[in-house]
């Protein structure tokens, strides 16, 4: 992409493009997901850290750029193409970016765990279960805060295999693990 282009690709505003449909695939939210971690990533190191080809993580990547999420980061030439959430720009204020991103991110889940809801039936005998759950509890903003924390220690030695593929079990597959803590304004 020459810098005209990519200029051009930047001028239109993240709202009007993050509104076109963009098609559920969970390698897509892990990419956004990785972005927001890593902050620049290119393929290849996508690849290594989800687990998937370069060629797959590049494909997704690339639809992500098409609707608007993501963006081409600047880098010193070369075949390895750096990638970067499109709000990590200076073109965006700060306070627009995270909203921008809980709500996009919010929604590929929400897509994804209904997609996983059509399609159980397709995934072998031993994955079908789902393990969901959800509980009200009643906690002060301080202790929001640390069960975030919690759980955030609680799945880092998983996360961790992203990044050392071979260090993973026989048998394992990419699950989702979505944590919303938030208060239930207006009850008591």
């Amino acid at each position: 992409m020459s810098d005209e282009e990519r200029q051009a690709a930047s001028a239109d505003p993240l709202p009007h493009r993050a509104r076109q449909p963009l098609p559920d695939h969970p390698v897509r939210v892990a990419l956004l997901d990785l972005l927001a971690e890593v902050g620049t990533v290119t393929s290849t190191q996508a690849a290594a850290r989800l687990g998937h080809s370069s060629g797959l993580c590049s494909f997704h990547l690339r639809q992500l750029a098409r609707h608007g999420l993501i963006e081409e980061a600047p880098h010193n030439g070369g075949r390895a193409r750096p990638w970067q959430l499109r709000w990590a720009s200076s073109h965006q204020s700060d306070q627009e970016a995270p909203e921008e991103f809980t709500a996009l991110a919010r929604g590929l889940e929400d897509e994804s765990y209904q997609h996983w809801l059509a399609q159980r039936e397709q995934a072998p005998a031993e994955w079908q279960q789902d393990e969901s759950f959800s509980a009200v509890v009643h906690l002060t903003p301080e202790e929001m805060a640390e069960l975030a924390t919690s759980i955030r220690w609680l799945l880092a030695d998983y996360r961790e295999r992203d990044q050392r593929p071979a260090a993973r079990p026989a048998g394992t597959m990419a699950v989702a693990a979505v944590t919303r803590l938030f208060p239930l304004l207006g009850r008591e």
